[in-house]
């Protein structure tokens, strides 16, 4: 679950983290222009979306006086901000307000799980405020990795060991050192999946603060934090697969126009595999699960319906748990009540296989025998119809 940058601080702050002094979260000019006013009169007004790149896109500006504050966001609040990340863009609907800080030195700071060492791993550098992606083509001696061992964590030498590879000034170490513990707890504590700050910042009076944070909490260990829960906005997420998710279906729109409904991850997975090899482009993922009943499989046809790049839709199911006579009763019902432009390619296997088959006999779907067989029929009926 990705969280928004004031949010982020929020948690890092719970953990002792040092942050910049803030003046809350606007939505209207006037909030703006209030909480500059709290803050002394200047304020850095700081687009709340789920991209980097902000402030190269116009997402991040400094008002010396209310006036300003109220201006900025006139034009920010509403914006379609559009970064690297974002090329389609992102509707800002809120913005947080900020002290400003004079910055001496920016560093990158970051902890990320990593599946080789099934371990955490904290990624330091000196060279903070630019992509890590650059820094570690253009110069990757400058980046230090600490891999921490999950039982018996993280010691303070350590830390003062990995702020010396990232070749951070000795005079630095220990504030450095310090945050990092901090972060490290915060990550670990609150089930983090990704925990980066860039840039650290040096101010000119001394402190070492977290300037901006992107921060990802597992969704998976959500029951473990009720106090977030509130965090979650689908607003800015796919319309899709927040309705998707609202249904417990797993879903993931990636694009193409090939839908595919399968049930279990590495069907559905292969399945898009032999879409790809045929030419096509898979327009999702969604595994509708074992033992689908016959109103869910309408549901995610629905679903997988609503993503209007979609010219034609491949189910494979292969009967375990999962009836395929259960399966053809959801599509048949999908397709009695949906109106449906698009070919759909249906491939039984497994258990009560047949009786689906009959089932279906005699309706506009198209039948396969094998995933490979069902693959080249829906990709060659979509091309048929562009």
């Amino acid at each position: 679950m990705k969280i928004h940058e004031y949010q982020a601080k929020e948690v890092l702050a719970h953990y002792g983290v040092p942050v910049p002094k803030n003046a809350g979260v606007a939505t209207t000019v006037e909030g703006v222009q209030s909480a500059i006013e709290s803050l002394g009169g200047i304020g850095v007004v700081k687009a709340q979306v789920h991209t980097g790149g902000r402030g190269k896109a116009g997402g991040i500006k400094v008002a010396s006086n209310p006036q300003e504050g109220a201006e900025i966001a006139n034009v920010m609040l509403g914006m379609i901000l559009k970064t690297h990340q974002a090329p389609e863009g992102i509707k800002v609907n809120k913005v947080l307000i900020e002290e400003p800080i004079k910055i001496e030195k920016e560093i990158y700071a970051a902890v990320v799980p990593d599946r080789n060492t099934r371990s955490n791993v904290i990624i330091l550098s000196a060279k903070g405020g630019m992509d890590i992606e650059a820094v570690a083509e253009e110069d990757p001696d400058a980046i230090a990795n600490l891999v921490v061992d999950p039982m018996e964590g993280v010691c303070d030498y350590q830390l003062r060991s990995l702020c010396t590879k990232a070749k951070i000034e000795p005079a630095l170490i220990n504030k450095v050192a310090g945050f990092l513990r901090k972060l490290y707890n915060a990550f670990v504590g609150s089930d983090a999946s990704l925990a980066e700050i860039n840039p650290l910042a040096v101010t000119d009076d001394g402190r070492v603060l977290a300037a901006d944070a992107k921060f990802d909490i597992d969704e998976s260990a959500m029951f473990r934090h009720p106090e977030l829960a509130g965090y979650a906005e689908e607003s800015e997420d796919d319309p899709i697969e927040a309705e998707a998710h609202r249904q417990d279906i797993a879903y993931v729109r990636l694009g193409g126009d090939v839908g595919i409904i399968c049930n279990g991850a590495g069907l559905t997975m292969a399945t898009m595999d032999a879409v790809q090899r045929a030419g096509g482009k898979p327009a999702d993922f969604l595994d509708v699960g074992g033992g689908a009943q016959a109103d869910r499989v309408k549901t995610c046809l629905g679903i997988v319906l609503s993503d209007t790049n979609v010219k034609g839709v491949l189910i494979n199911i292969f009967g375990g748990i999962t009836r395929c006579d259960e399966v053809a009763k959801g599509v048949l019902k999908a397709t009695e009540s949906m109106d449906i432009q698009v070919p759909i390619v249906v491939r039984l296997a497994g258990t009560r296989a047949a009786e689906g088959a009959a089932i279906l006999e005699g309706s506009s779907l198209v039948p396969a025998h094998t995933m490979q067989e069902a693959a080249a029929k829906i990709v060659s009926l979509v091309q048929i119809g562009e």
